[in-house]
């Protein structure tokens, strides 16, 4: 019997001597793939250290939000500041210098690209003006539904978090050393954001504001809440204010957490608008954002006042949020055979109303290119635009339950917790593309298998676009069904291809490369 217990206990052992090596193989596959990898993008896709979305494979097309030039390099997420702070999150897994110096070359690319202003615009141009005026009076100016890029500002933009995005990278960076030649490029984005905020404490979605004989009279000079304008400025604030001790930044906050409670409307509708004029007033924007009050930015918005609350204490910030759940709830939609409901979790109801009104608004649009396309909204929930939902999907019970839960903790406790008011509870994470998570072996294989023998990640891209050729005519037919709309030949803004397209994407290099990062992470 002795003897068979002797046996077993070498089985074990042998067995578990095996299963570390395979570990310690796989963990070393890990490392070796994520610094091919790395090597591959830097060398092969990157432009000095600039990167837009996707590119196909032999690099004849490549994309951000639309087609870009072999020139262009995108800051809009997921562009360039995304894959640098992959590179920090790898050079914290591994200890490796070398991810830190691919990331200060991505540093590096958008301080070249930073504005004077301070702040950056979705994507610049290593051809210098030439290339991105031609790119917008083409490729920009015939993107239905992208009006964002029909005219060349010359400013920076706060939309998509694009600026502040790019801000925290370089604030990163430069916290991982000191290095002085990061400081300088800091200093000009904190001062610059600081600089743009209006009285009130809101945010145009550009900066500097366009100068007319109204300025009101374009959409980019409104104060923003929706596409995170107010939450990414407000995030990389926060890190200013404890991590640089930078004391301007707290007035900043608390005049961005106040203009979220004064633009709350009244009953019927009393939620938020996506914009608002400088009267305050709901206002319209790109074709399709009507001056409507949204069901979706209201749940942002309450969301939000939960967390300012979290910060300050201040229970203001919760009076507004009793008056928003009903109108939500008044508004759900009750017959859902029209549309289908995406989630058996979340109620659905309409995206947009008119300002004090229930009337909902749905968006629509006829033609196939710019010039003889338009948007229109009306009460019709039949062959609404796929680009921009009209509907919004919303878990009631679960938001009624946070704040429900969040008023019953004492104040004292919500004090000592305090993000704003306690220094060290704000910190730049040590991996910043996602927590850490235990990652099976198998995932990892599969992964590191995937590198093609360019040491590149292949995949489908999810977007693509028509090649500018020109512009179409005004009298060109004009469908009115939607998806027929979205394949005009003149039209540049993306699309879902039929078929799938395969090429390079930064997101599937950032998602793998963070695969990997956990899983030689997450046991250490």
């Amino acid at each position: 019997m002795k003897k068979i217990f002797t046996i077993l206990n070498i089985f074990i052992l042998l067995s578990s001597t095996i299963i570390a090596s395979q570990h310690t193989k796989i963990r070393n596959d890990a490392e070796r793939s994520m610094k091919q990898a790395t090597i591959a993008m830097m060398k092969k896709v990157s432009r000095d250290g600039g990167f837009v979305w996707g590119y196909l494979p032999d690099f004849s097309r490549t994309w951000g939000e639309l087609e870009a030039y072999p020139t262009s390099v995108w800051v809009q997420s997921p562009g360039t500041p995304a894959v640098g702070n992959i590179l920090l999150d790898a050079y914290h897994a591994t200890k490796d210098e070398f991810y830190y110096e691919m990331a200060e070359k991505v540093a590096n690319i958008l301080i070249f690209g930073q504005l004077d202003c301070g702040g950056w615009n979705y994507f610049f141009d290593l051809g210098g003006e030439p290339s991105i005026q031609k790119w917008y009076k083409t490729i920009g100016k015939n993107a239905w539904g992208c009006s964002e890029f029909h005219k060349y500002y010359s400013n920076a933009t706060f939309d998509d978090k694009t600026t502040s995005d790019a801000a925290n990278f370089i604030l990163r960076i430069y916290l991982e050393k000191y290095d002085p030649g990061f400081k300088i490029s800091l200093d000009k984005a904190i001062n610059f954001i600081l600089e743009s905020q209006y009285p009130i404490g809101g945010w145009p979605q550009r900066y500097p504001l366009i100068h007319s004989k109204d300025k009101e009279s374009d959409y980019s000079n409104h104060i923003t809440l929706n596409d995170a304008v107010l939450d990414g400025n407000i995030e990389f604030l926060l890190r200013c204010y404890h991590l640089l001790s930078d004391k301007r930044a707290y007035d900043a906050i608390i005049k961005a957490m106040n203009c979220v409670k004064s633009l709350q409307q009244s009953y019927p509708t009393a939620g938020w608008a996506d914009q608002y004029s400088l009267d305050l007033k709901p206002a319209s924007a790109r074709e399709f954002e009507p001056a409507g009050i949204s069901t979706s930015t209201t749940v942002t918005c309450i969301n939000n006042l939960m967390y300012y609350y979290r910060m300050t204490g201040d229970t203001t910030f919760l009076s507004g949020i009793p008056a928003a759940f009903d109108f939500i709830e008044s508004v759900l939609i009750k017959d859902t055979e029209n549309i289908k409901k995406k989630n058996s979790n979340k109620q659905l109801c309409p995206r947009f109303f008119i300002p004090g009104t229930t009337t909902p608004l749905y968006i629509h649009r006829k033609g196939n290119h710019v010039n003889n396309g338009s948007y229109f909204f009306d009460q019709n929930t039949e062959n609404t635009v796929g680009h921009y939902s009209s509907v919004s999907y919303i878990n009631t019970e679960q938001i009624r339950k946070e704040y429900k839960s969040l008023k019953s903790i004492p104040v004292g406790h919500i004090l000592s917790s305090s993000i704003l008011l306690n220094s060290g509870k704000v910190t730049i994470p040590e991996f910043y593309s996602g927590e850490l998570s235990k990652t099976e072996e198998e995932s990892v294989i599969s992964v590191i298998n995937s590198l093609n023998n360019d040491n590149l990640w292949i995949s489908p891209l999810t977007y693509i676009t028509n090649p500018y050729i020109g512009e179409g005519k005004a009298d060109d037919p004009a469908s009115i069904i939607y998806k027929e709309t979205l394949y005009g030949k003149y039209n540049t803004a993306l699309y879902k291809p039929e078929q799938p397209v395969y090429g390079i994407s930064t997101s599937k290099y950032i998602s793998n490369m963070f695969c990997l990062i956990r899983f030689i992470s997450y046991d250490k």
